[in-house]
């Protein structure tokens, strides 16, 4: 079964600056659990054959214009119908000034009513995509994320193999680190991924012999982030004497997170190896993918051009 998640409608309110006209209860009871807003244009007009309940309705100019031309008894009526279908919450948007009617029908239906000072359009978009970070599908992974040259890289393998050392030495050499042990990731839209750590435990680090580490007061608040996008996964395994590794970097690998299809790359550790090095040569390199420049393919190309030479 799918699980779901929903926040509180005080956090929009918060994070929003929401000015509630009405509440039915707390604002942290009231509990909001789909990422999609409307903007109830048909449902004025009479149209609810598609109407969710669960979406939250806003209410910008065209709609408040479309009910002023209204005379009295037809707006109010229109109003009373639209509040019957019991909406989770309806914001009015640009700092309008709600119809009595609408204060009225929204405490006879126990609808929250609110006002947004923003313009419809900038509001929603925001509120869309912050309601697709905050409700999205999400898993805990094993792992360490940093970033590194503007890169999300999410470190994966066994314990005891170097993740969280190697996550020090970049911090040492200015990159930053997100999570350590336990990352937490988000589907945030159709292509994106974001990790982020569990707050008991951001921005610490523990090192065998030594314990927890705490990156923003060693490091300085440069040093640290709060999330990040995954661009790539890279699996660090110890080095297995007579294992084929890819050695050219033509063989695309990725791995399926929640549906997405992440970019991947083993590297094979053992004493000598400069991973932090590493790791961000390999930064570099998927940025320069995404540019659309291949090293590896450029290679091949040259040499197969070079033994058509030949022959």
């Amino acid at each position: 079964m799918k699980e779901t998640y929903s926040i509180p409608l005080s956090q929009l309110i918060e994070e929003f600056g929401l000015s509630p006209v009405y509440l039915p209860d707390d604002a942290k009871n009231i509990m909001i659990s789909n990422t999609e807003v409307n903007r109830p244009g048909l449902a004025l007009a009479g149209f609810f054959a598609k109407f969710e309940q669960s979406r939250i309705q806003l209410i910008g100019i065209a709609e408040y214009s479309y009910l002023q031309e209204r005379d009295e008894n037809r707006r109010n009526a229109k109003i009373d119908d639209f509040f019957r279908h019991q909406p989770v919450a309806v914001i009015i948007t640009s700092d309008l000034s709600p119809y009595d009617r609408m204060r009225e029908m929204a405490e006879a239906h126990k609808v929250p009513l609110l006002i947004a000072k923003e313009k419809t359009s900038p509001f929603m978009a925001a509120l869309i995509a912050y309601l697709n970070v905050q409700l999205s599908p999400r898993i805990t992974r094993h792992g360490v994320l940093v970033e590194v040259y503007g890169e999300g890289l999410l470190l994966l393998g066994d314990s005891g193999v170097g993740k969280s050392e190697t996550a020090i030495e970049l911090v040492k050499r200015g990159h930053r680190l997100i999570a350590d042990d336990a990352v937490e990731i988000k589907r945030v839209s159709a292509k994106r991924l974001v990790g982020e750590a569990p707050a008991i435990i951001r921005h610490y680090v523990e090192l065998r012999g030594i314990g927890i580490v705490d990156v923003r007061r060693l490091f300085g608040m440069g040093a640290v982030k709060n999330s990040e996008g995954i661009d790539l996964v890279i699996n660090l395994e110890p080095w297995v004497q007579g294992k084929m590794y890819d050695r050219l970097g033509l063989d695309s690998q990725t791995m399926n997170i929640l549906g997405i299809e992440v970019p991947s790359i083993t590297i094979p550790v053992k004493p000598g190896r400069n991973l932090a090095i590493i790791l961000e040569i390999a930064a570099m390199n998927n940025r320069q993918k995404k540019m659309g420049y291949n090293t590896a393919e450029e290679f091949n190309r040259k040499l197969m051009g070079q033994m058509g030479l030949e022959e």
